[in-house]
């Protein structure tokens, strides 16, 4: 079979109900014609992102009942919820490395398709953004605002490993995750086309690594150098070492 049989097939295959249900019809015509693509790397550079904005939506759409569960106190349901947001956040890191198969100068030719278009610009990313202050202001008004607790009672003082602490623990995982989703992207980067290069200072690549050092909960994160400094002065900051011999 030729290779414009086989592109014929792939780009128009038979639609039985399940393809109709998925709207496959439209969905593999979302990437570049075939015989357009700049190199055979620009498919999947393309899928890939296309796949990421899938996994945002979803996320996003289960953040949005996690508020809602937040509000009330479906403390199972919001662990629950933010289990699967976790899961995703693990797969849009995985995903990345399929775009490591390609050669920086493939990445480069593919890189002048998108004009001054970055990830920076991904509305999916950009709505993630937005969602933390909800977030943390729904876990606050409902588990710590009504009983007077402050993130060290939850963590320190008044440990129990409750509704507000395995809440809290689910809000640090999801803050970390989409770090290392950052950092990954980053590196990424680094490979591709590197972070050295003159054309990209002051450009959308530092604006991901300023980004990379944001945390959207920093409560959570500080409170965990405030115990360590702490045990620190109670214990001593410098401790014998358990190797000499007495």
């Amino acid at each position: 079979m030729k290779r414009e049989d086989y592109y014929a097939r792939i780009e128009n295959p038979e639609m039985l109900d399940y393809g109709v249900y998925l709207n496959c019809d439209r969905l593999l015509t979302c990437q570049k014609p075939l015989d357009d693509l700049c190199n055979a790397d620009e498919l999947q550079f393309q899928i890939v992102h296309q796949v990421e904005e899938l996994w945002m939506k979803l996320m996003s759409f289960t953040l949005v009942e996690v508020i809602e569960y937040l509000k009330t106190g479906e403390t199972n349901r919001v662990v629950t919820l933010m289990g699967r947001v976790h899961r995703l956040q693990r797969m849009m890191v995985q995903q990345l490395d399929v775009l490591e198969t390609m050669s920086p100068k493939e990445y480069q030719e593919i890189r002048l398709q998108l004009g001054n278009g970055s990830g920076q610009e991904s509305p999916g990313f950009r709505t993630l953004l937005k969602m933390p202050p909800d977030l943390w202001k729904a876990f606050v008004a409902q588990y710590l605002a009504p009983t007077g607790r402050t993130v060290a009672d939850v963590y320190n003082e008044g440990y129990a490993h409750d509704d507000a602490y395995v809440i809290a623990e689910a809000l640090i995982e999801f803050d970390e995750l989409f770090q290392k989703f950052r950092w990954h992207h980053l590196f990424l980067i680094h490979r591709s086309i590197g972070l050295g290069s003159k054309s990209l200072k002051g450009r959308p690549v530092d604006l991901l690594q300023s980004g990379a050092k944001h945390r959207f909960f920093p409560e959570l994160w500080d409170i965990r150098g405030a115990m360590t400094d702490s045990w620190g002065g109670e214990y001593g900051v410098v401790r014998k070492p358990i190797h000499v011999v007495k």
